[in-house]
């Protein structure tokens, strides 16, 4: 049974394609993968749907789901599909999948016809197929790729039985192993990745491993991607391999897929990774838990960076300022890292955000050093802050021991950049700056400009010239982004 859900189950049966006129591509695993017969297909999809986790998420513009036989994998993917929503008319599904069969330098676009299963015809927008093959050398047509391709013709039921609205795909089946390929790949879909498409990235996880060691893997996998960080990602799988695990071939086997969305949404604004839920083959009855693979449904969402992206109750403040203190204190006096139990922890301070650490000694600034693009949870990202800020920051000498008592912490998380076109969008005391030009840039949180009491030109001014280096009137040829930030500070909670 595991060669159902493995990898390497090409099939055949398919016609070579030829020439380049139209032609559509036919299913290569109807009948094995998932049923042929269409009324048995649409009853097999009605079940998965009716077990799904329910749409919990916002604006989702990508996904993360299966591509194994559908007896293993169908109710996760099902899960994944729920996310978007049937109504909505895309302008172009993206659907991207590591190729399992045929290797070569780049990515295949499927451009000389539509896609078929058993539920009819998907419609292929052939004018930006050819145009992605026209303008990127990493783009072409690769019969091979596509032809026995099952990773992205699995995803064509559900897409057909969950979307209400019509709808046209770009198949993608990738294979390479160039990470330096995948950016370049990654740099050509970017301008399509937002609200008006949607991408669908089909991966399966760990392969093989046992079942309470799939369990683990796959879960430090996704944690990772979570970080939306493509260093985090691929740090974690060589980690993985490290491990050992006995049978794990791989953590995830459409890793470059997988890798591919994380350079896109990497400096994003607003975007947020979302697991919706885990199995693996050994869930299901005729599953062997001794080998198994994993599937994940994840959604990654984006909104505009123009609001504030999560609360935090009075209890995660609380718990964000103990870990600031608890680690200063412990980091200049022993030398050490306090390890964080986050087990307890809500979500909220699971998820990567933004973040500065302030401290103040007898009202005056004695240290402040934060970060806009995190790869880690918020409340690491607070711990590393908190030692930066009074070890690092090169304005003000190391905190000494007997100084501890007398710091004063205020925190600052941040929502995500939004570059702006005009200075008249800056409201002071709301909205933070970061002034960029060239490899120079430097930022004022937004409590700055209500401390110092400066107009929005002398805002603009001191950011430019004193954190920037680029003179007084700097920011009026640079690059000015904004954000918002959460401000608390210990003698609040006393």
């Amino acid at each position: 049974m595991l060669l159902l859900l493995s990898i390497h189950f090409w099939g055949n049966g398919q016609s070579n394609p030829g020439k380049e006129s139209s032609e559509d591509r036919k299913p290569c695993v109807a009948g094995r993968f998932y049923p042929s017969n269409p009324s048995e297909l649409k009853n097999e999809l009605a079940g998965f749907f009716a077990k799904a986790k329910p749409k919990t998420n916002g604006n989702v513009v990508a996904i993360v789901t299966p591509h194994a036989g559908y007896v293993y994998s169908g109710q996760v993917a099902a899960s994944a599909f729920n996310q978007i929503d049937p109504d909505k008319k895309y302008e172009r599904i993206f659907i991207i999948g590591s190729s399992h069969r045929a290797h070569f330098e780049g990515a295949s676009v499927y451009n000389i016809g539509n896609y078929s299963s058993p539920l009819g015809t998907v419609k292929v927008d052939v004018l930006l197929a050819k145009k992605l093959i026209a303008e990127n050398k990493v783009f072409t047509f690769n019969k091979d790729a596509d032809l026995y391709e099952h990773s992205l013709e699995v995803q064509l039921p559900f897409l057909q039985y969950k979307m209400k609205a019509d709808f046209k795909i770009v198949p993608i089946v990738l294979g390479t192993q160039s990470k330096k390929t995948i950016a370049k790949i990654s740099e050509a879909l970017k301008p399509y990745f937002n609200d008006k498409n949607l991408f669908v990235i089909s991966s399966d996880f760990s392969h093989y491993p046992p079942y309470k060691s799939a369990v683990a893997v796959d879960k430090a996998t996704a944690d990772a991607i979570v970080l939306n960080s493509p260093e985090a990602f691929l740090e974690i799988l060589g980690k993985n391999d490290e491990m050992q695990i006995p049978n794990l071939q791989t953590s995830i086997c459409g890793w470059t897929s997988m890798l591919t969305v994380l350079n896109i949404t990497k400096d994003l604004p607003g975007i947020k990774i979302i697991p919706v839920e885990y199995k693996n083959s050994g869930d299901v009855s005729i599953g062997d838990k001794s080998q198994v693979v994993g599937y994940w449904a994840i959604a990654i969402t984006q909104n505009d960076g123009s609001e504030i992206g999560f609360n935090l109750s009075d209890d995660d403040k609380k718990t964000l300022l103990h870990i600031a203190r608890t680690t200063i204190d412990k980091y200049i006096n022993q030398g050490t890292v306090t390890e964080i139990d986050a087990t307890e922890f809500s979500e909220t301070l699971k998820t990567p955000a933004g973040a500065f650490v302030t401290l103040h000694e007898d009202g005056e600034l004695r240290g402040c050093i934060g970060t806009f693009t995190p790869t880690k949870p918020l409340y690491l990202v607070v711990q590393e802050m908190a030692i930066s800020s009074s070890t690092k920051d090169y304005r003000f000498s190391r905190v000494t021991s007997s100084e501890i008592k007398k710091i004063e912490i205020e925190i600052s998380v941040l929502t995500p950049m939004k570059k702006i076109n005009s200075i008249s969008e800056i409201k002071l005391g709301k909205h933070g700056i970061y002034i960029k030009k060239g490899m120079y840039g430097g930022t004022f949180l937004p409590q700055v400009a209500t401390e110092t009491g400066w107009n929005l030109e002398e805002f603009l001014g001191h950011c430019s010239r004193d954190k920037a280096g680029i003179g007084w009137e700097g920011w009026k040829d640079a690059e000015i982004s904004v954000y918002e930030a959460l401000v608390f500070e210990e003698s609040q909670f006393e």
